[in-house]
């Protein structure tokens, strides 16, 4: 099944390193970091992306001209110096690529395909880029980008220099309307201004998931294809670029197409094949499209098995247990998984999407209106089957079109949604609906272009409802153990068995070898290294319930010395809702949910750090939608949120930091350090994200997103043979130890690598992961240590390691080696036959042995 996914002359990268560029860490200071990068080990640099961007962007996601290589990171002088840089050095280069969205900016002139849409409306040429209901609005395009309703607005609003000004908007003109009165002005535009709350119920462009400023592009015409990619695939051509990794392909019309269009470009362009990755979440038990022709997804499908290892199921049921019982969340905000995701999509799918549902009811009655047997499905039934349906989907998007018959797995998906949405409906002749709209969705009911329409909107909708729900609202109202709520995740069951690991790892080197593999990326709620500490926890829940017993004496003493409001009443075992005024130097939690998150947001981050902490916990109470919300915000309620932080989880002297102690460091350790090598030696390519060779404690964006700061003199003093000091250093000595082996022996771990799981003999067993990396093909290729006939190299992992610790350790557990001598190289100890696990993880948690 590897035929399509690695190409003669352009084999996959051994590593790659993600980069994030901006303003503060522009090409040149990626130039700068290449030798260090280059001695650690890794094959290619991953950028982000490198086209120009709104100005000041910090991501580059916000895209507004595919023609040039941003300014304001050196431009494409700079990125060619890079490249030539990083050659010189052995590496390569990936480049993050935006087929999705571009940017709506202010001024709004910098996206010069957008101005000459608002200009000049349908007629334009650049009309076929934006998928624009032009039958909503009089034929106008909304512009959802007024601070209050257009009357309130108004004064703000003025012409100058030819153009439409408010603030710092700029809107163009339409020939020969510049001198007429402002409101008549206005009514003559292609484009209508409107408050920015209209958005949610009236907006006729399609978007990037519920952010107006991101405007959806049609990449599946193939002019707009060749504009936006022509700048990417010249850069391909003359080798500054060597991959790809492709953002949210579940956003296109459709995905299949898209990518097959790019991979024949980037061949005719580079006389070959170049490794391309694609961010796609996968749901449980989701496999990535065999007939993409891609090498695999961005790697979130292979953080969630890793993470996975390190969660003791007992320890979490007890965690889950003290967080009903401290927080007491009603089973659909919080208290059940299922629950808390299914009403988090039906707000979602009723409020937020609500724009992109109606385009799908209207797309809906023109299908049923073109045959007499739908017809007289009525507006209202459409729009609820369409919801009903939508909310039951288990995964991000069906793929489906009138062109090809719906895969088997689709068709059951969305069968099992139809029969479940019956009950929405009292009548059973009207619950009929669903089948018909279950049918649209899955392209069976013709190819005409309501049909395509509908059939393609569906998916993407169904795409952005499930990531505005699942990971940006129902992660973060389900808070028992906050590192499972992570992209590509399951909190409902976070836990992974070794088994389970062996064949999902086995079955990436099957059928995706070249795939990619994460830990930490920009858009991880939290770094590895926090989901470590965290994970410590399901082996101490008991050092959890003291610090919680901390917190809640805590607040007792607090409410004594505030005045209490009339009325006031505290329920007996939670952090009541507070309607207090805090004395200083206290103040209470406004709810316990808000206490438990904060609490474990700062445990995680291993140190009460206000500056990171207030930001990171305001935006997760936001996100969680239950006090205040983006769009609906209660100062109020953020005033005490912040204020409880800085009394709470930001003072090192708050007893809770006492509860707990030092309980999480050992487990801590072992989870990155067990977490960070199972990544670099199992199958597939790792990424790591800048920094996170040492160890990296990073929250949700912006936290995470802080220009890296290289530390070359710490590699070479190890080098030079200088024991690690600490687990920062211990994390940089494995990650050196690892990348630079599978830079010297691709054979291992690249395509034709083997992989074979290795089971230790004895109590503690389970407690232990290990596994075999070889050439299968024969012929190993090397020079010195691990070459040769035989070669190969075995990784070994130490798992809930306190449990194992309360057990009594190792009690005689060995690790039965393959056939002949093995040499750790962390530590230079050599091992063969059934090696006492004792030993072998005596200075360090983990191991990485080749063959001597």
């Amino acid at each position: 099944m590897t035929s399509d996914r690695t190409v003669p002359g352009s084999a996959a990268p051994t590593a790659t390193y993600r980069l994030q560029l901006q303003p503060a860490f522009p090409f040149e200071a990626a130039g700068a970091a290449v030798p260090y990068l280059a001695a650690l080990g890794v094959s290619h640099l991953h950028l982000s992306p490198v086209l120009e961007a709104r100005p000041g962007s910090t991501h580059g996601y916000d895209v507004v001209d595919h023609s040039a290589v941003r300014a304001e990171l050196g431009g494409e002088e700079g990125l060619r110096a890079l490249a030539h840089t990083a050659r010189t050095h052995g590496l390569g280069l990936i480049v993050d690529i935006v087929p999705n969205h571009m940017a709506v900016p202010a001024p709004e002139r910098l996206n010069r395909p957008l101005w000459e849409v608002l200009k000049d409306g349908p007629a334009s040429p650049y009309a076929r880029w934006f998928d624009i209901d032009w039958g909503r609005h009089c034929g106008k395009v909304l512009l959802p980008v007024l601070g209050g309703p257009l009357g309130e607005e108004l004064a703000a609003l003025r012409v100058a220099d030819g153009a439409l000004r408010y603030h710092d908007h700029e809107f163009p003109l339409r020939a020969g309307t510049e001198g007429l009165p402002l409101p008549e002005l206005l009514d003559r535009q292609w484009y209508r201004l409107g408050w920015w709350r209209l958005a949610r119920t009236e907006l006729n462009y399609r978007r990037f998931f519920t952010i107006s400023e991101l405007i959806a592009v049609r990449v599946e015409d193939p002019e707009v294809f060749a504009a936006t990619h022509g700048k990417l695939l010249e850069l391909v051509r003359d080798g500054v670029i060597d991959g790809l990794r492709v953002d949210h392909p579940d956003g296109l019309a459709d995905p299949e197409g898209y990518l097959r269009r790019l991979d024949r470009e980037v061949r005719a362009a580079a006389g070959g094949g170049r490794w391309t990755v694609v961010e796609k979440i996968l749901g449980r038990g989701e496999r990535l499209p065999a007939h993409w022709p891609v090498a695999g997804t961005t790697g979130y499908d292979a953080l969630h098995h890793i993470d996975g290892l390190f969660v003791d199921p007992a320890g979490l049921a007890e965690l889950t247990a003290q967080y009903r019982g401290f927080a007491a969340p009603p089973e659909d905000l919080g208290g059940d998984w299922s629950a808390t995701v299914r009403r988090a999509a039906r707000h979602v799918v009723t409020h937020e999407l609500a724009a992109e549902v109606e385009r799908l009811v209207r797309a809906a009655v023109r299908i049923c209106a073109a045959e007499p047997r739908p017809r007289d499905h009525a507006p209202w039934a459409l729009r609820t089957a369409i919801r009903e349906l939508l909310v039951r989907l288990p995964v991000y998007r069906p793929y489906a079109s009138p062109d090809t018959p719906p895969t088997r797995t689709d068709a059951e998906m969305l069968i099992q949604a139809a029969g479940d949405a019956r009950a929405a409906f009292a009548v059973r002749e009207e619950a009929r609906v669903v089948f018909t709209v279950r049918d649209a969705a899955l392209g069976r009911l013709g190819d005409g272009p309501h049909h395509r329409d509908f059939c393609a909107r569906f998916a993407q909708t169904a795409a952005a409802l499930r990531a505005k729900s699942v990971e940006d609202t129902a992660f973060y109202r389900y808070a028992p153990l906050l590192s499972a709520a992570e992209v590509g995740g399951d909190p409902g069951q976070p836990a992974v068995s070794p088994d389970r690991f062996h064949a999902f790892a086995a079955r990436l080197r099957t059928d995706w070898p070249s795939t990619g593999t994460v830990l930490s990326t920009h858009d991880t709620k939290r770094s590895a290294d926090v989901r470590a500490r965290l994970a410590a926890l399901t082996e101490c829940p008991d050092r959890w319930g003291r610090l919680l017993e901390a917190v809640a004496v805590a607040a007792t003493a607090a409410a004594e010395v505030r005045e209490t409001a009339p009325g006031t009443v505290a329920a007996s075992g939670t952090l009541a809702v507070s309607d207090t005024v805090a004395a200083p130097g206290t103040a209470a939690a406004p709810d316990a949910h808000v206490a438990w998150t904060a609490w474990q947001t700062a445990v995680g981050l291993g140190s009460p750090d206000g500056e990171r902490l207030v930001p990171a916990v305001l935006k997760a109470v936001r996100e969680a939608g239950l006090r205040t919300t983006w769009t609906e915000q209660d100062p109020a309620y953020e005033d005490e949120v912040a204020a409880f932080l800085k009394a709470g989880p930001c003072d090192p002297d708050h007893p809770a930091w006492a509860a707990l102690g030092g309980a999480l460091d050992a487990p801590a350790r072992a989870n990155a350090l067990g977490a960070a090598l199972l990544q670099l030696t199992m199958p597939g390519v790792p990424d790591l994200y800048m920094g996170t060779e040492h160890t990296y404690a990073a929250l949700v964006d912006p936290d995470n997103r802080r220009p890296p700061e290289p530390r070359p003199e710490l590699l070479a003093r190890l080098d030079a043979g200088r024991e690690p000091d600490g687990p920062s250093a211990e994390k940089l000595l494995l990650t050196a130890a690892a990348l630079r082996l599978r830079r010297r022996y691709p054979q291992w771990f690249g395509p034709s690598g083997g992989y074979t799981p290795l089971a230790a003999e004895g109590p503690a067993a389970a407690h232990c992961v290990a596994f075999l990396r070889t050439d299968c093909e024969g012929g190993d290729g090397g020079d010195g240590d691990g070459g040769g006939e035989g070669g190969g190299a075995v990784t070994a992992v130490t798992r809930l390691s306190r449990r194992l610790a309360e057990a009594g350790g190792w009690r005689g557990t060995a690790l039965v080696l393959p056939p002949g001598r093995w040499r750790d190289l962390l530590t230079g100890r050599t091992a063969e036959g059934a090696d006492p696990l004792s030993e072998l993880f005596d200075r360090f948690p983990v191991a990485l042995l080749i063959r001597s």
